[in-house]
């Protein structure tokens, strides 16, 4: 399979910071809470470093956006990365974490990256090439009910303070199965057909942004829970396969 220069460059950026990760991992570091009250440790500013260093070298003239330093540079292409999504789990010493890089190119996103290295799942997606996990090509499932489906939920906060918690409890009362696996996992689950949607009130295009085009590759459909395509703005997810969408966007109002 051939790979583009920038998925390339993806890669091995995601390698890079997995070597940091590793390093750090089950080191009590120290943890600093950053002022939206997000712990960030040394492991999260290497990582990202090592991902800035290597996407600055094979691919100049690129901006870039990190979690943990901001953004720099300018030009149709964006780098979105989030060195550790799931800092908290990273410090806690449980393995749900995960390395996210995307590109954003002409106003939509084009390729992601989305790397466990502690769980063991590597997956990312190109547009027009296909979704894959550990060298597994991905596909959504086709259960196409509501009843029948697996809806794996996250990030509810603002849900619950908000004027939608109420059809989401009813959509919950209809559903097969619910289940919370969070961050990466449930992404990872929906695109290879394991579960069949994923709802999220109160995220960061930085948590989400890799994982949009691998979802779409497999087949899925990701927006905002409003319907809206995802933008550089966006902070809530509803992504399923494309028989659930429409009806999980009814449903929710």
């Amino acid at each position: 399979m051939n790979e583009s220069p920038e998925l390339a460059a993806a890669l091995e950026a995601a390698e890079a910071a997995a070597r940091v990760i590793r390093e750090c991992y089950a080191r009590q570091l120290a943890v600093r809470v950053k002022a939206d009250r997000t712990p960030v440790t040394e492991a999260d500013v290497r990582a990202e470093e090592a991902i800035r260093e290597v996407l600055a070298a094979r691919c100049p003239g690129h901006a870039f956006y990190g979690e943990e330093t901001g953004r720099s540079g300018s030009g149709e292409a964006l780098w979105l990365v989030d060195p550790i999504d799931g800092t908290k789990a990273f410090v806690r010493e449980y393995p749900m974490f995960s390395t996210q890089i995307a590109l954003w190119r002409g106003g939509r996103l084009v390729l992601g990256v989305s790397y466990a290295p502690l769980y063991g799942e590597l997956a990312w997606a190109e547009r027009g090439v296909g979704a894959f996990l550990n060298g597994r090509r991905l596909r959504v499932s086709e259960v196409a009910t509501l009843e029948e489906a697996a809806l794996s939920a996250g990030n509810l906060k603002s849900l619950a303070a908000g004027p939608g918690w109420g059809r989401y409890g009813a959509v919950v009362a209809r559903l097969g199965r619910i289940r919370g696996y969070g961050d990466f996992l449930h992404y990872h689950l929906l695109a290879a057909g394991k579960i069949d949607a994923v709802l999220e009130s109160d995220v960061n295009i930085l948590d989400i942004a890799a994982l949009v085009t691998i979802v779409e590759e497999a087949g899925g459909r990701f927006t905002a829970l409003d319907g809206a395509p995802v933008g550089l703005e966006t902070t809530t997810v509803l992504a399923a396969n494309p028989a659930l969408h429409p009806q999980l966007r009814a449903a929710l109002g």
